[in-house]
C-alpha cells in the first residue's frame, strides 16, 4: 500500500504539486499517494485531522492556511519558528512537526538552478502571506 500526501489549500484547483510528486516518486521508485484537498475556509484543522486519520503521513499547505498550519503544528522547525508560518507538515508518533521551505527552495532555485549570485544584493520581494514570511 502507498503512503499517503497531500496539499491543502482554498483554492487548490492551480496547484502542480500533484503532478511534481507523482514525477518525483516515479523517478525515485517510491510508490505514494499524492493529491490535492480542498479545505473549508472555516475548517483546515479539521480537514487535516480527517486526513491523518484515514492515514496521511504528510502534507503540504498553499493560500491561506499558512499561518493556521503554524498554530496546527505541535513542533516547529527554527525557520518555520522565524517565518511564524507553515508550508509543510508530516504527522507522527501522533504529533505535527511544522516546517517553512518557502526561503530554502526560493534561494536553492535562484542560487543552484539559475546561478544567480544573492549575496549582498537587494530584492524586492512582493507578497505577504506565509510565502512571503518564510522568504524573508
Amino acid at each position: 500500500m502507498s503512503e499517503r500526501y497531500a496539499v491543502f489549500g482554498n483554492p487548490i484547483g492551480h496547484s502542480k504539486s500533484p503532478l511534481i510528486h507523482a514525477a518525483f516518486a516515479r523517478q525515485c521508485g517510491a510508490e505514494i499517494s499524492y493529491e490535492a484537498r480542498l479545505a473549508p475556509l472555516d475548517g483546515f484543522a479539521g480537514s487535516v485531522r480527517e486526513f491523518i486519520a484515514a492515514g496521511g503521513r504528510g502534507a503540504n499547505v498553499t493560500l491561506p492556511f499558512k499561518e493556521e498550519a503554524f498554530r496546527l503544528a505541535d513542533q516547529r522547525t527554527p525557520r518555520a519558528e522565524l517565518a511564524a508560518a507553515v508550508n509543510t507538515l508530516v504527522f507522527a508518533d501522533g504529533q505535527i512537526l511544522g516546517d517553512n521551505t518557502d526561503g530554502a527552495g526560493l534561494l536553492r532555485d535562484l542560487v543552484d538552478n539559475l546561478g544567480c549570485a544573492i549575496a549582498g544584493r537587494r530584492v524586492l520581494l512582493l507578497g505577504a502571506g506565509g510565502a512571503a514570511r518564510g522568504v524573508i
